[in-house]
């Protein structure tokens, strides 16, 4: 495999990832895409903020780009300001925000080898040196983490889950056999607490 296509296979994968985080808000209302769904406050909309501040900071700073018109939450100190939107940040801004950052991230990729060097100062100290191949991997693992964070909060949501548009992924089960098929993991679940 060439140098190219595994940088080709990796940002594949980091796209695919974005599109499904982006797509879990899609038939929901203002409500349902920011309130919190855990106790730790996980919100479908605040994956997607978050995404915006870890793609901007992993392929501007860390490969000595200037990320042009840094969203002000960005430079806040408050704590967990990225995982969530306040009442008056628009849903449509922040997901146009985001496809901005996709283009500013894919600009950095572009313009680089994977052997290219970089530096995320926030990282321990020896691990701080960096490589674009090390950093796509990163952010790769990051977003589909958060994808799967978003795809288990939007079936709490409304039911709906899958990973992307015509393609759900799962089992072809009807209502039945899903409830059913609940059934079965429940009585497996209280026989081996029992046993």
């Amino acid at each position: 495999m060439t140098t190219n296509s595994e940088k080709e296979d990796l940002q594949r994968y980091l796209q695919a990832a974005r599109d499904a985080l982006v797509w879990k808000l899609d038939g929901l209302s203002e409500y349902d895409i920011r309130r919190p769904m855990t106790r730790t406050g996980t919100n479908l909309l605040g994956l997607v903020k978050h995404m915006i501040g870890v793609e901007l900071g992993y392929f501007g700073p860390t490969f000595g780009r200037r990320v042009p018109d840094l969203p002000a939450w960005l430079r806040s100190e408050e704590l967990n300001v990225d995982m969530w939107a306040r009442a008056d940040e628009s849903s449509a801004d922040i997901v146009e925000t985001y496809r901005r950052t996709w283009a500013f991230a894919d600009a950095t990729i572009e313009q680089h080898d994977l052997d290219a060097p970089g530096f995320v100062k926030h990282w321990p100290e020896d691990r701080r040196d960096v490589t674009l191949h090390r950093i796509l991997v990163h952010v790769v693992t990051e977003i589909h983490r958060h994808a799967g964070h978003a795809d288990i909060v939007r079936e709490l949501i409304d039911g709906a889950a899958g990973m992307k548009a015509g393609d759900n992924n799962l089992a072809p089960g009807d209502e039945a056999w899903w409830a059913e098929y609940n059934d079965r993991l429940e009585t497996a679940a209280r026989e081996a607490h029992h046993a």
